[in-house]
């Protein structure tokens, strides 16, 4: 493990920690962004994504920017946390409970200001378990104004060495005295070469809620399972997908390419608790030069706060309160590995996949 900063163009200053376990896989985790996971490969095939952003210093963010959307603008990597008070589209809403009088509302910008925060990098090194060496990093990252949101998000990053997984576990603090409103997503996005056309999206959905697209599933030739190749002027599809956790309440999903490197298969499997992450949506960006697809469990619907707000979902936090969450990396190597998650997957019990899903709309089962 290496702690680095990066020195050039928009990622100057940007501090972060390389894992290497020595099975290939090599990950850095963005002290500066969060703490989040930017570059992922594994045997020199990337896992995550890398957008046209780069991986910007946080020092030139301006959250609001944009209506809202500047988020865009700082948008990469495999692992981006959405929170800690909103995800999803930029909203605004009533700050009373904040009880300042000069504060009359808050605006939240597209999935939140946490991914754009510096994080405190409070330790990092090897722990020894007899032969054992797992690879380890622990931050804090604050999301904090005066008269307004108090909360702690502390994270550790865990690798074994000669391993192919990462697990990140994560837990969220009002450290503030007013109660505050709570929102947690993880937005895992996968690009080439673990998606490519003809990849698949396996996941075990007991049936779809809700689909950007309800009107012409089929308009664009891109399902849910069966995954597009890159088009010029594709227009971004989203699902939100009940699941069925296993027996265990554990709910695992992967993207798979069986096709990689003349069939030998690649993919990178994805385990959350259902409790902590009871709501998962699937993005599809597939137009060129942006081509992702994302994965992302999440506390609430993917029609946002006041959705949640409206329905009396929303999480708030008292005064010290705190809430966990994690997600377990898996990168699968080869077609037994691929095999062996899908039973993992099969588990669950859940009904075969729909490539284009009618969406439900019921938003209680």
């Amino acid at each position: 493990m290496e702690l680095l900063t990066l020195g050039d163009g928009v990622e100057r200053g940007v501090r972060c920690l390389e894992f290497r376990t020595g099975t290939g896989l090599r990950f850095r985790v963005m002290v500066d962004r969060a703490l989040d996971i930017g570059m992922c490969e594994y045997k020199a095939a990337p896992i995550g994504w890398h957008s046209p952003t780069g991986f910007r210093h946080p020092g030139l963010h301006e959250s609001t920017d944009e209506d809202g959307l500047g988020w865009l603008r700082s948008f990469s990597g495999l692992h981006v946390t959405c929170g800690l008070d909103h995800i999803l589209g930029a909203e605004e809403e009533a700050a009373e409970h904040y009880q300042y009088r000069l504060r009359k509302r808050v605006f939240s910008p597209l999935h939140g200001r946490i991914a754009h925060t510096p994080g405190r990098l409070i330790g990092y090194g090897e722990s020894w378990e007899g032969d054992e060496c797992t690879l380890w990093a622990e931050g804090l990252v604050k999301q904090a104004a005066v008269f307004g949101e108090n909360l702690s998000l502390w994270r550790r990053i865990e690798a074994r060495v000669g391993s192919n997984q990462v697990r990140i576990r994560d837990r969220v603090t009002n450290e503030g005295f007013s109660k505050t409103p709570h929102m947690m997503m993880y937005h895992i996005n996968i690009g080439h070469p673990v998606l490519s056309e003809g990849s698949r999206f396996l996941a075990p959905v007991r049936h779809t809620r809700w689909a950007s697209h309800a009107d012409n599933l089929q308009w664009q030739a891109v399902g849910s399972v069966t995954q597009g190749a890159p088009q010029d002027c594709f227009e971004e599809q989203v699902y939100e997908h009940a699941m069925q956790p296993d027996p265990e309440g554990v709910v695992r999903m992967a993207l798979v390419n069986d096709r990689f490197d003349a069939g030998r298969g690649l993919g990178l499997g994805i385990q959350v608790d259902a409790n902590q992450f009871p709501h998962h949506l699937q993005w599809q960006n597939y137009r060129s030069g942006m081509y992702v697809m994302g994965i992302e469990p999440s506390t609430h619907h993917v029609l946002g706060k006041k959705f949640a707000s409206d329905r009396g979902e929303l999480i708030w936090l008292s005064a010290g309160a705190e809430r966990a969450y994690g997600v377990t990396y898996d990168i699968l190597d080869g077609a037994a590995e691929i095999a062996r998650y899908e039973r993992l997957i099969a588990k669950a019990g859940a009904p075969a996949q729909e490539e284009f899903p009618v969406p439900t709309g019921d938003w209680e089962h």
